[in-house]
C-alpha cells in the first residue's frame, strides 16, 4: 500500500497541471487583433495596386507588428505613395500641444503638415492623389485633434471626388465607455467639431461613418461635403476590448499620452487642465493621473469623495506628488492619484466633474471666475464645447445640475451612436 503523501502529492500534481491546461486555453483564446492595415497588406493591396495613393498618418499608424504603416507603404511597387499628410505633434508625435509643424519629406515621400500653414487639405495637394488612405490611432475623447483632422481630411476628399479608405484600429478605451456632454450647437471649434459626447466609445471607422453620413462634413464655407468612404474593418476586435486586451504594442500618440493608461486620465481630467488652477500630472512620470496643488486640502476634499467614490469603479487616493515642469514645477502638490480597473460602465468624464466638485465644496477660493485669464476660460469653453460647464463650475449652481449639465445629450447620442456599429 502506498503512504498517504503519495496521493497528496499526485493530487497536488494534477491540480498544477489543471491550473496550467487552463492557464493556456486561457491565453490561447485572447487572440490578437488584426488591424485594418494588416487585411490591406494580407489583401495584397488589392484595393489600392497601381493608384497613386496619398495617407494620413503618423508614429501610431502601425502594423500588428509595430512597423510604421507609411514606411511599409513606401516600400510597395504595387501602387504609388505619393504624400504623407500628418496631424497635431508632427509625425512623431513629439511636437507639444499647439506648437506648429512645417513640411517636408519622410521615407522620400512629400510630407505635408496639418498642423502647421493650414489645418485643412489643399485641394491642389489632393488632384495628384487616386485614393486617401487614413491610418491613425484616435484615443476616443472628442477634444483630441486627430479626430478633427480626419474630418476636414474626409471633407475635403469629398469636395476633391477622392475616394477614402480607413485602415480601422481599435478605441484603446474600449467600445463600451461613453461619457460626457455633446458639443453645443453653435459652439464648434477645432477641439469640440462634431456634436458626440466626450468619450464617444466608436472606432475611427465607425466615427468616419458617422461623420460622413450625419452631414458633419463641412468645407470651410461651411457647405455639407459627403465623400466615397469605406472601412477596412479589424478581425478579433469587440466593443467589451481595451487596449490591453488587444495583444498590440502601444506606441505614443503625443507626448502626454506615452501609455494607454493615460488616455483614462485624459478622460478624467484633461479639460480641468485648461484652467490652470491645478497640476493634473503633467510633468511627472504619470500624466493625467494626478491631480493636486501645493495648498490643497487633501484629507478634507478627499472625504467628498468618499462619499461617491463608493459607487463609482474608479480608485481616488490620497498622494503627493512634484512635477519637474508644467504648473506649479518643482513644488510638492497635495492631492489625489487616479487609477482605472477594467470596466466597460467607467464614467470618466463625470468621475472628473465629481472630483472638481468636492474640491468646490473645500476650496471655493479657485471658483472665482475674475480670477480665470481669458484665454483658459475660451479653451476651457472650447474642449467643453460650450459654455454651461464653465457657467455652472463658476456661478454655485448645485452638484446635482452641474453634474446633469456635464452628461447633457450623452443619452441620444448613444441611441445614434448605435447605427453605426462595425463590431459587436
Amino acid at each position: 500500500m502506498k503512504p498517504f503523501f503519495y496521493y497528496i502529492y499526485n493530487f497536488f500534481f494534477a491540480f498544477l497541471l489543471l491550473l496550467f491546461t487552463i492557464s493556456n486555453i486561457s491565453c490561447n483564446n485572447n487572440k490578437k487583433v488584426i488591424l485594418g492595415i494588416d487585411n490591406l497588406i494580407l489583401s495584397n493591396y488589392k484595393s489600392i495596386q497601381g493608384k497613386n495613393v496619398g495617407i494620413l498618418t503618423n508614429f501610431s499608424g502601425r502594423t500588428g507588428k509595430g512597423l510604421l504603416t507609411a514606411e511599409v507603404l513606401s516600400q510597395s511597387k504595387l501602387f504609388n505613395l505619393k504624400t504623407i499628410f500628418s496631424p497635431e505633434h508632427g509625425f512623431y508625435g513629439g511636437s507639444h500641444a499647439g506648437e506648429s509643424v512645417s513640411g517636408g519629406e519622410i521615407f522620400g515621400v512629400n510630407f505635408i503638415s496639418l498642423y502647421g500653414s493650414s489645418r485643412r487639405p489643399k485641394l491642389d495637394d489632393l488632384k495628384k492623389l487616386d485614393i486617401m488612405l487614413i491610418d491613425i490611432q484616435d484615443i476616443g475623447i472628442r477634444s483630441y485633434t486627430f479626430l478633427s483632422s480626419v474630418n476636414y481630411m474626409l471633407t475635403a476628399c469629398g469636395e476633391a471626388d477622392i475616394p477614402v479608405i480607413i485602415l480601422d484600429r481599435p478605441n484603446p478605451i474600449g467600445g463600451n465607455v461613453v461619457d460626457g456632454s455633446v458639443t453645443e450647437k453653435g459652439k464648434e471649434s477645432f477641439v469640440s467639431l462634431i456634436p458626440v459626447s466626450y468619450i464617444h466609445g466608436m472606432t475611427l471607422g465607425e466615427i468616419s461613418v458617422m461623420m460622413n453620413q450625419e452631414g458633419w462634413l463641412k468645407n470651410a464655407d461651411g457647405e455639407v461635403q459627403h465623400c466615397d468612404l469605406n472601412v477596412i474593418k479589424m478581425n478579433n476586435w469587440n466593443r467589451n476590448m481595451r487596449w490591453e486586451d488587444c495583444n498590440l504594442m502601444w506606441f505614443p500618440t503625443s507626448p502626454q499620452i506615452p501609455t494607454a493608461d493615460a488616455i483614462y486620465g485624459a478622460a478624467t481630467l484633461g479639460i480641468f487642465g485648461e484652467l490652470s488652477l491645478w497640476n493634473i500630472g503633467i510633468g511627472t512620470s504619470l500624466p493625467f493621473r494626478y491631480l493636486g496643488s501645493p495648498d490643497l486640502n487633501d484629507s478634507a476634499v478627499y472625504n467628498y469623495i468618499k462619499y461617491f467614490s463608493k459607487d463609482e469603479e474608479i480608485l481616488i487616493q490620497i498622494a503627493h506628488f512634484k512635477p519637474f515642469y508644467g504648473k506649479y514645477a518643482n513644488q510638492t502638490c497635495k492631492g489625489f492619484i487616479f487609477s482605472y480597473p477594467k470596466s466597460n460602465s467607467l464614467e470618466p468624464y463625470t468621475t472628473g466633474i465629481k472630483t472638481i466638485l468636492a474640491i468646490r465644496s473645500e476650496h471655493p477660493k479657485f471658483f472665482v471666475l475674475d480670477s480665470l485669464k481669458q484665454d483658459k476660460i475660451d479653451m476651457f469653453k472650447k474642449v467643453t464645447g460650450g459654455s454651461e460647464l464653465l457657467d455652472a463650475l463658476f456661478n454655485g449652481t448645485t452638484d446635482s445640475k452641474v453634474i446633469e449639465i456635464g452628461r447633457k445629450g450623452l443619452a441620444n447620442f448613444k441611441v445614434l451612436r448605435r447605427k453605426y456599429f462595425l463590431y459587436d
